[in-house]
């Protein structure tokens, strides 16, 4: 479901990247009815005067079909957190809007998931596909074909080339850039600025230029 829909929208975090979510909402004139925390000292507090309500359990009872949720919680230091949120609302029945930055180019041609937030100045080619809960961050570039996997990070300044694959769970560093064709494995890492030619294994990490696994090949 788009953020233009006419639901009021929760935002579920109250960190930077809840800020930065909520400028895009406001921007696509998108309904924000609040913001949930579990972290009391952040309750009665304004985002871009956007009022924290109070912690998740506001949600208790709420008709699910009412409402659009935003999972605003970041990826980098709390990937597994950000993914049990959305499975466990999603799960209750809850939906998650697709959140897109008016600058975000985006082909009608690929595919995004429920959930999914596309950054300021990021670009999806045709024939990408998009899993659930990804986020595409500021000025990433999604080239044709590729594929992301559900809950992953592509972090500020990524250029995927052509038909790269992503798995689950993965976060794609800051700057780094993934030649045509490689895969990226489900719960891997690739470190910040790295230059991925090769193939990266299920749970790997992997730095430099070219990117090698951390502690050697």
């Amino acid at each position: 479901m788009s953020a233009s829909s006419s639901l009021p929208h929760i935002v579920l975090g109250a960190g930077g990247h809840a800020q930065v979510l909520i400028e895009v909402l406001q921007l696509r004139g998108a309904a924000i009815e609040g913001v949930l925390d579990p972290d009391p000292l952040k309750h009665g507090a304004a985002i871009l005067g956007v009022r924290v309500l109070g912690g998740e359990d506001l949600l208790e009872g709420r008709d699910v079909a009412g409402c659009r949720l935003v999972n605003a919680l970041g990826s980098v230091r709390q990937p597994r957190l950000r993914q049990n949120v959305h499975e466990r609302f999603a799960a209750r029945g809850f939906q998650f809007a697709t959140v897109i930055h008016p600058t975000a180019i985006v082909s009608r041609h690929a595919q995004l998931d429920a959930g999914v937030q596309v950054m300021a100045g990021a670009v999806v080619q045709a024939g990408a596909r998009i899993g659930a809960d990804v986020i595409i961050n500021t000025r990433a570039s999604i080239d044709h074909d590729c594929v992301i996997g559900a809950h992953s990070h592509i972090a500020p300044g990524v250029t995927l080339s052509g038909d790269v694959q992503v798995g689950a769970g993965s976060h794609v560093g800051t700057g780094a850039a993934v030649v045509q064709g490689v895969r990226i494995g489900a719960g891997c890492v690739v470190a910040a600025g790295a230059v991925v030619l090769h193939e990266v294994p299920d749970g790997a990490t992997v730095a430099g230029v070219p990117a090698v696994r951390k502690g050697g090949l």
